[in-house]
Formats: structure tokens, sequence, C-alpha cells
């Protein structure tokens, strides 16, 4: 056989992924790994669905997306944005945030550039930056604020960056950014003249007293910002893959260019049906919000109690669980998160992902687990947990 391609042996496969098939093969497994929620979108979406499923349409649709899809999505982020967005010429619609991600890394950068990282990240990042030939420089989230270190951050630009990657809130460690943040990081951006890459994709899940923060709506950025998001969290739809990017137009016709021959286009009839959620009022925001307010505080609540230490996230659904006091013991000797998440799946019929798939850093006495479950789920998954810790370190 010829040899395959060198960038293929610099990544594993998703360990989230491969978390929730370890799952799928353990009868009565809770799924707290891979972030998608069990419950379903809003009524009026798939009405809209089953109303798209009967007339269509069911043949592709402009490659960069769906014409009302994107009217919709300019209206979002004129709004945002306090600046006229042009749904032909600064939306590209993507098969999800995934595709959102690749596509604009793949429109930036060129072999041998540097792209900066926040660690921890969403593991596809590192993977992003070398499949699209560059280089991933990590700059440390240090714990338990997960707050960069600036001079660290500067240091990173001195190497000469084309991009920072910012995702707002962030997977898995919930930060929020501060608007002081994002300001300090875009001054960085403009010194060095780097792109700003977001994951937006949790937005719309962010917890008081935390605001979220568009990078492109600073001062003198959304020329050199490419926002990527996704409709899968918001309108919980993560097998519908509907993402997009918006952006200045110079970026978004080269981005098209990607799109259309990585994946052609996303699917019509969902497209369609999802017009509906995009046009939802602020009232579908705030109860979302409430939602997931009362998801992240029961799930931490419990945690607490049952002596497990954990973050708190700002934004996201994710909780980081420190597992230090089960890897000290002799029973474990020896372990990583890996053989961890594992063995709590077999054992106590609860899926997590091992934190170290996250960290640059050597990390492994920290597990990432979500709350988008409904109340049940997360009650029985919060018992099985507290039966864990009973078992061990009372």
């Amino acid at each position: 056989m010829p040899k395959l391609s060198d960038r293929v042996q610099t990544f594993t496969d998703s360990v989230i992924r491969r978390m929730t098939r370890i799952n799928d093969m353990t009868p009565g497994s809770i799924n707290l790994s891979q972030g998608f929620p069990d419950f379903d979108p809003p009524r009026a979406i798939l009405e809209a669905l089953s109303k798209a499923a009967m007339e269509g349409p069911h043949q592709y649709s402009i490659t960069f997306g769906a014409e009302n899809f994107r009217e919709a999505l300019a209206d979002l982020y004129t709004k945002k944005l306090g600046r006229t967005i042009d749904s032909d010429k600064e939306i590209v619609v993507t098969c999800g945030g995934t595709e959102a991600m690749m596509s604009a890394m793949m429109t930036i950068c060129n072999p041998g550039d540097k792209v900066i990282v926040f660690s921890p990240f969403y593991e596809n990042y590192g993977a992003d930056a070398i499949l699209s030939g560059a280089e991933p420089i990590f700059v440390p989230l240090v714990p338990p604020e997960f707050n960069y270190d600036r001079n660290v951050l500067r240091q990173a630009f001195e190497q000469g960056v084309k991009a920072i990657i910012v995702c707002n809130p962030s997977n898995p460690c919930g930060k929020v950014f501060t608007r002081e943040e994002l300001l300090e990081i875009a001054a960085l951006a403009k010194e060095y003249d780097a792109f700003v890459v977001t994951d937006e994709v949790y937005e719309y899940i962010v917890y008081e007293p935390y605001e979220h923060v568009l990078m492109a709506s600073l001062p003198g950025m959304y020329e050199r910002t490419i926002t990527c998001s996704s409709l899968s969290k918001t309108y919980s739809i993560t097998g519908w893959r509907l993402g997009y990017l918006v952006g200045p137009e110079e970026v978004m016709e080269e981005a098209k260019k990607v799109h259309d021959f990585l994946t052609v286009g996303a699917a019509a009839p969902l497209q369609e049906a999802a017009v509906t959620g995009l046009r939802f009022d602020e009232s579908y925001y705030k109860e979302l919000k409430e939602l997931y307010t009362r998801k992240r505080d029961y799930f931490c609540e419990r945690l607490t109690a049952m002596g497990l230490p954990h973050t708190v996230p700002q934004g996201s659904y994710f909780v980081l669980v420190d597992i230090s006091g089960f890897l000290a013991l002799p029973k474990f000797s020896g372990w990583g998160d890996m053989e961890f998440c594992e063995w709590m799946i077999k054992e106590y019929g609860v899926a997590a992902v091992p934190g170290s798939s996250f960290f640059r850093e050597p990390v492994n006495h920290l597990i990432r687990l979500h709350f988008a479950r409904g109340e049940e789920t997360l009650k029985e998954s919060a018992d099985r947990l507290e039966k864990m810790v009973k078992d061990w370190l009372s």
C-alpha cells in the first residue's frame, strides 16, 4: 500500500464521538459526553419541517445557502452587529459549525501559517489547523477562572500568526470572554495584522451576570473577523447540521469556493424549516437561557453536594469535574482520565469525555460532563454519580 498522508498521523479520531460509541454499546448508559440535547426542537420548527417534507424544496439550494435562509441570518446579524449585512455577499451557509470552521481555516491559511488556539479547546480546532496546513500555537487558559496571561498571548502573536481562534462561550471550560478581554485580543490582532476566527455556537446559553459580546461588533473588527456559528445548540437540532459563516465580502467570496468543493451545500429542506427558528422573537432566547440556567444550577448543586470538585460554567452546558480523589486510590493506580471514563461507563452507566482531549498541557485529572438533558435523565445521571462517590470516596 502507498504511504498515507503525514497529516493524518498527527491527530486522533474524535475522543468525544469515541465516548459516545462506547456509551451506545453499553445498555442503559446515559450519554453526558457528546453535547446534544435529548429533548425535541421547538414545535414551530418541527411543523415547518413537516411542511417542507411534503412540499419541498428537495433539490440543491444555492451552494452558499438558500436565499430565504441567508436573508433571515442577515436580518439577525444586522441587529447584532449594528451594520447592514448583505445576505448575498457576507454569509455562507455550511454543513454545521464544524464545516464552517474548516472552511474559514482553509480560506485564510497557507501551509506553514501559525494559528493561536486557547487551551483547553474544542478538539476540532487543532485538527482544523493541521488539515489546513497551519501550525497551532497554544495559549493556556489558566484555571480556575480560565483567564489568559497577557504576556503569553502577546508572545504568541509575536510569532507571526495568521489568525487566532476564539470560542465564546468556550467549550469545554464554559468561559465567557469579557468585553475587555475581547478588546485586548482585537488590539493584538490589529497590531499584528491577524484574523480572528470565532466560534459562537453557545452565544444564547450564557448565565447571569455574564454577557456575550460578538468580536465582529467591536470597533474596527468586522473587517478581520470571521464569525462561525450554527443552529444546532440554539434550537436543539444538532443532527440537522446547519452552520454558517458571517464576514467581510472579500473573505466570504473565497470561502464560498472552499465550501462548494467541500460539501456543495447544506440540506435544502432543513434550511427551509429552520428559517422559522431564525425568525423567533426575543422571548424564545430568554426562555432558552432560563431553561439552561435551571439545568446548570441543579447539576452543579448535585455535584457540590456529593463532594465532587467542578467548574461552574459562565456559558455553554459543560462542566469539568476533578477526579483526582479517585485516581489517588490504589484501585485506580496508573490510570488516566481515559481509563476512568471507560470504567465509569461500564460500572455506573454515565459517559463523560476525558479532559486530556481538550488540553495541550498534561492534564489527566478532569472529565467533561454536559447537562443538556431532560429533568428525569439529569436526575438519574446525578444519582449514579452520587452512588459512585459513595462507593469509592466515602
